[in-house]
This record gives structure tokens, C-alpha cells and sequence, in this order.
């Protein structure tokens, strides 16, 4: 691949915005990392943007001199840290592919999903190495071993050792806008996870979606729980904040912790998962907590409750918002909404059945709702194209949309419709157009509940028995064979009410579904203590699984 010709103009490359920063605001903070308590306050560690084009450029140097080039697919297993950072710009500059896969999603499916890349390069900490010295059969491709941290019995380089090798500037790599720029598999929520591709077009337009949307300045300081999404930040000249806490367990996150790094650096814009949000708002709200500095709040990764959103803006400022993004590994984001409008107009509308309204098109993308199928569709036809207000699977197009996932054929023909030369994704989710342009998510497509009479769909079944002041949150599953499916509605109980009467409970929640005409026809409730969840934002819920356990419990 040619070299960077910053006079070309035909290159794109994330890493380019870094070296822009380091040059513009070289001694400003890019990223903080928590590194240690004393004396009951935690400690930090710290680069600054010229800090951090620096250290990458070396550690760029030291994996070119390993071995690792421009189109190397590279695992990347490594914590939230300073040394995650300096990596990932690296590999960008070489114009390397990193291949990032949810280690949550346990050892089986998180070794499927390496394998299935073909990874040529493998960069982790002792204990990735580890789990790849007990499972060599997963890892036959690789040729390149880099340890972040102590080398015990295995081969290969270190970290420490690569960034020593070169301390001159590195002539980065001239991607172009459709080459590879990185494969991020999904979480697998709905099915096999899967690799999408990502071009170093779809991150440059997502960088420029994002900022425009949010209209976010260089002042700010961002504190973002989810690892992927803090790689954004530094991009565009902002200071990311990386909380102590475990990434893959947002549920159940300290809040203080989180609180305390809001306040210590004066954080004014947080990317924050459903189940985070509701675990830091309660002990706010308990403990009336205030947070000044934050005005903004970004929560995505499943629906979030308006009882969430409500509970969490009793700790902000008036004028602060929190943001619902809608979108998916595949395309984020596409469609946004704040929580003034939810909490005055929407909510309302949400509790009767009518689905979550996620809001519009975020910078005039090209969202439509098509009618429901489970077949693949090879060519894009506006005959597909479903009214408004009718519900449909919503669709897709855009520069941030990415164009196939690594070697899934497939899964290609199922999610993708060509136009010509572009494409339409897929979304998988269900949903509908209101009068004033809005979308409202009615739930996955595979959640869909066929019985002999009619179709439920998930998220509008559910929000019927939600209003219920016991449920924690409720989900919509189907037992039978399809098309005579019984429906079965699965509630776990708010903590308080878990040792109340259940029949009692299980009595009112018969009555408050009988009431509405969606709901009227679902007279099965079964209690389960804990329902299965995704591992990345700890919100989707795995409602596969419970249909297999109220199959047994019914």
C-alpha cells in the first residue's frame, strides 16, 4: 500500500484526525485512565494528544518491524487503557486491520468468532495468551505474538520491547476510503455473531455524523463506559475519561466510581448503557446526588426506559439531555431522540402499546420501513416500501453503513439489498413511521410472536405489562410450533417485589393486559428471577433463552 501523501487528498484514515489534534493541541489531554488508589482517592495516568501520536507512531515502527503490515488482520484483546489506545492508532496508521471481539461472550463463541477471521497477528494481555496456549487449534493462522504485560512461556514480542524499536515519526499508510479498516463482530444477541467490516470511509463518516449531531466541541471531556465507543473521542479533540470499572459487566458497576470520575474531571458528556444508567441513577436519586459538569448523556445498545431516563435526569441540570441513539454494530447511528420530548410527548404513547419512538433520521440519512420477510431480497425496489404508520423492517442507507460482514455470504444475503452500487443493511428490527417523521422500534423481527390469529410484536406487548410498578422489565416469547405460537409473557420483578405474593401480582398483571387490545389474548405470565442478557451493554434480552425455559415451564 502507498505511503501518506498529506498533499494526495485521496486518503482516510482515522489516525489522521489524531495527528491533526497533536499538532492543534499537542499538550491538551487526550485520554485519562484511572492507575491506583492512595489514601482512598484514585490516581491517574494520562497522554496528551502529541503524547499519543507520539507513543502510536513508535509502537507503529515496532509492529512493522515484527511483521505486521497493511492489510494484517490483528486480534486485539487488551483492556481500556492508555496502551489500548496507543495500539489501536497504530494499527490504523499501518493500515492493519484489528479484529475486536466481545470477550464476555464466553470462551466457546469469543474463539469461534477469532477463528472465523483468519487473524494473521495476535496483540493481548498474559491472560489472552493464556486461553490462546490452551485452544492453539483456533489460532493456526497466526504468525505474530505480541504480550502487553509480563511474557511468561510462550514466544513472540512485547509491548515493552516494540515500542523501543523506532522513535521517529511513522509515514502512515494512504488507506483509501472502501479499504478494510477494522472487522467488529456483534454480540451475537439474535443469533451467530458475526464480523462486520468496517472501511475506513464508514469511520470517517460516522466521526463526522457524530460530531454534527451532538454538536460537540474540542472543550469537552467525555466519559465513555464502552471501550469502542471512547475511540471516537480523541479523533475529534476530546479528552476520554476511562472509568474503573469492568467493561463487560455495566449491571453491575460501583456507582460511586463512576460518579467520582464525572466529578474529578469535570465530565460533560457520557456514553452510558441502559442497565449502567439505571444502576448509577438509582444510587443517585437515593442518595441525591448532583452532577453539574454533565450535559450530555448518550444511552444506547437496547431500548431505554422512560423510568430510566427520568430517574437519571434528577441528577442533571436543567438544560442537560440525554441522548437515545438508535442503530446497530452494523450501522450507528441512524436515528436519535432526547429525553425532553420522550418524558413530555413519547412516553405516553410508549406505555399504551405504540413501541419506543427512537426518533429521526440523524443528518437526513436514508431510513425506510419494508414489509416483513424472513427471505433474502437481492435488489432494492420501492415497491417494498411499507406506508407510514404501518409496521415494517426498517432500512438503511448511508456512508457509515457498512457494505458485508468477513466471509458470511449468508448472513450478506439475508441483511443486504444492493441499489446499484449501494446498499441497503438490514436492520433486523421492526418498526413504524408516525405522522411527524418519527420511527418507533416495535421490537427484532426474529421476536416476533405468529399465533394462529394474528402477530405480537415484542416491544409493544411488553410495554403494556411495564406499567405494572413491579416489573423491572417483562418479555414477550412464543411456545409451539410457528404460525401457532402461544404467547407467553416473562416478567422479572423490580427487587422490592420479589418476596411479595406473586399470585397476587401475577392476578393484577392478567387484568392490566386484558385492557388493551394488544395485550387481551396473553394469559400466560411466568416469573423468572434474572433474565438472560447481552454481555455487552447488559440490555438486550436474550429472549431465545427464555423461550426454551418457559417452553419447560409452561
Amino acid at each position: 500500500m502507498k505511503k501518506y501523501n498529506k498533499k494526495s487528498g485521496n486518503y482516510v484514515n482515522i489516525a489522521t484526525y489524531l495527528k491533526r489534534m497533536a499538532r492543534c493541541m499537542p499538550y491538551k489531554k487526550a485520554v485519562i485512565t484511572p492507575d491506583g488508589r492512595k489514601q482512598g482517592r484514585v490516581s491517574y495516568s494520562h497522554l496528551t494528544f502529541r503524547q499519543l501520536e507520539q507513543e502510536s507512531d513508535h509502537m507503529a515502527h515496532g509492529l512493522i518491524n515484527a511483521g505486521v503490515k497493511s492489510g494484517t488482520r490483528t486480534i486485539l484483546m487488551v483492556k481500556p487503557s492508555l496502551d489500548f489506545f496507543i495500539l489501536i492508532f497504530s494499527l490504523f496508521k499501518i493500515g492493519a486491520i484489528p479484529v475486536v471481539v466481545d470477550p464476555g461472550m464466553g470462551i466457546k463463541r469469543m474463539l469461534s468468532c477469532l477463528k472465523e477471521s483468519r487473524p494473521e497477528a495476535f496483540i493481548g494481555i498474559p491472560l489472552a495468551h493464556m486461553v490462546r496456549k490452551f485452544f492453539p487449534g483456533y489460532f493456526k493462522t497466526v504468525k505474530i505474538w505480541v504480550t502487553v504485560g509480563r511474557r511468561w512461556f510462550w514466544g513472540g514480542y512485547t509491548h515493552s520491547y516494540l515500542k523501543q524499536v523506532n522513535q521517529k515519526p511513522f509515514q502512515m499508510a494512504a488507506t483509501r476510503q472502501d479499504d478494510t479498516a477494522a472487522i467488529l463482530f456483534t454480540t451475537g444477541s439474535t443469533g451467530p455473531a458475526k464480523g462486520a467490516v468496517y472501511s475506513h470511509g464508514n469511520f470517517d463518516a460516522q466521526l463526522k455524523h457524530i460530531k454534527s449531531h451532538l454538536g460537540i466541541s474540542t472543550d469537552e471531556i467525555d466519559l465513555s463506559t464502552f471501550p469502542l465507543f471512547a475511540l471516537f473521542w480523541p479523533a475529534l479533540g476530546i479528552t476520554a475519561v476511562i472509568p474503573d470499572m469492568d467493561p463487560t459487566k455495566p449491571a453491575h458497576v460501583n456507582p460511586k466510581k463512576i460518579i467520582e470520575a464525572i466529578n474529578n474531571h469535570g465530565v460533560t458528556n457520557m456514553f452510558a448503557s441502559p442497565a449502567l444508567l439505571n444502576r448509577v441513577g438509582r444510587y443517585g436519586v437515593e442518595n441525591r446526588i448532583k452532577l453539574p459538569s454533565l450535559k450530555r448523556v448518550i444511552s444506547a445498545g437496547a431500548p431505554v426506559s422512560p423510568v430510566i431516563i427520568e430517574r437519571f435526569k434528577c441528577l442533571l441540570n436543567e438544560d442537560a439531555e440525554i441522548h437515545t441513539p438508535y442503530g446497530a454494530t452494523e450501522a450507528v447511528p441512524i436515528i436519535s431522540i432526547k429525553s425532553d420530548e420522550i418524558l413530555s410527548e413519547t412516553r405516553k404513547l410508549s406505555e399504551q402499546g405504540h413501541g419506543v419512538c427512537v426518533g429521526r433520521p440523524i443528518n437526513d440519512l436514508m431510513i425506510r420501513t419494508i414489509k416483513i420477510s424472513d427471505d433474502p431480497i437481492e435488489e432494492w425496489s420501492d415497491e417494498l416500501i411499507v406506508d407510514d404508520g404501518q409496521i415494517g423492517e426498517i432500512t438503511v442507507k448511508g456512508d457509515h453503513v457498512t457494505k458485508q460482514y468477513f466471509e458470511r455470504p449468508e448472513a450478506d444475503a439475508l441483511s443486504k439489498i444492493r441499489q446499484g452500487d449501494e446498499i441497503w443493511h438490514r436492520m433486523g428490527d421492526l418498526g413504524r413511521i408516525d405522522e411527524k417523521g418519527r420511527f418507533w422500534f416495535c421490537g427484532r423481527k426474529s421476536h416476533r410472536v405468529i399465533t394462529a390469529e394474528k402477530t405480537l410484536y415484542s416491544v409493544c406487548c411488553e410495554s403494556i405489562f411495564n406499567n405494572h410498578p413491579g416489573v423491572f422489565r417483562s418479555a414477550l416469547v412464543g411456545v409451539g410450533k410457528r404460525f401457532h405460537q402461544k404467547p407467553v409473557i416473562c416478567i422479572e420483578l423490580e427487587p422490592e417485589y420479589k418476596k411479595q405474593d406473586q399470585k397476587k401480582i401475577k392476578s393484577e398483571l392478567i387484568d392490566l393486559g386484558g385492557k388493551n387490545t394488544l395485550t387481551k389474548d396473553i394469559n400466560t405470565i411466568l416469573f423468572h428471577n434474572s433474565f438472560p442478557v447481552d454481555i455487552r451493554h447488559n440490555s438486550k434480552i436474550f429472549r431465545e433463552k427464555l423461550a426454551v425455559w418457559a417452553e419447560k415451564k409452561r
